[in-house]
């Protein structure tokens, strides 16, 4: 009876050298302790130093560098078909651009909510709303500055809190909050268009 191999692959693998090996872009199980071993070291690409970016592999090439090695081995694929190698030779920004990046971030997110909450208001005329709310309500002119307009700001703060899902860093419930939730969409939509990208050049 032949040994197995479990081969399981995410989409996007980062590595910080260019040389790559199996046991950096994929998990690796096997009954044979010795087989595992000497797979976990094979080499998988050797990428230029000069140049980082994003490299597309197929779990095939694997598949076929493997059986090389190890002709007898049954080969079981688990996770992706195609794979995105992502090399980065060089240490990422420093502390200080990345509290401006957030800085920027923040400041950007906070006055185009209140722009777009403002014009909101404006189109639908909320003023005019409580105004004629308030006087139909208590027989007395609103001074526009009422219970009304005071538990509506209150209300819009807090909807942002839940609907955000956290308020700095703690969070309500255990759930992705929806900005985690669209940055991994982004992710797996930015991953998706660079394989079939790939497929399509190499098609041609």
């Amino acid at each position: 009876m032949s040994d197995t191999l479990y081969l399981q692959l995410d989409q996007n693998i980062q590595v910080s050298h260019p040389h790559v090996y199996l046991q950096d872009v994929a998990k690796l199980s096997c009954t044979d302790s010795k087989i595992l071993n000497r797979l976990r070291v094979m080499p998988v690409i050797n990428l230029p130093p000069d140049k980082p970016g994003r490299y597309v592999m197929s779990v095939m090439d694997l598949i076929r560098e493997i059986q090389k090695k190890e002709p007898d081995l049954d080969i079981t694929t688990l996770g992706e078909v195609n794979f995105i190698i992502t090399f980065k030779n060089k240490p990422g920004p420093g502390i200080l651009w990345e509290w401006i990046k957030i800085l920027f971030v923040g400041l950007a997110t906070f006055f185009g909510a209140g722009f777009s909450i403002m014009t909101f208001n404006n189109d639908v005329d909320v003023g005019a709303l409580f105004s004629s709310i308030y006087t139909q309500v208590t027989g007395q002119p609103s001074g526009h500055f009422t219970i009304l307009e005071i538990t509506y700001s209150i209300g819009i703060g807090l909807g942002v809190i839940f609907f955000f899902n956290h308020f700095g860093h703690m969070k309500i419930t255990a759930d992705p909050t929806p900005m985690q939730v669209q940055m991994r969409q982004y992710e797996d939509d930015v991953n998706t268009t660079i394989i079939e990208d790939i497929d399509r050049l190499q098609k041609k």
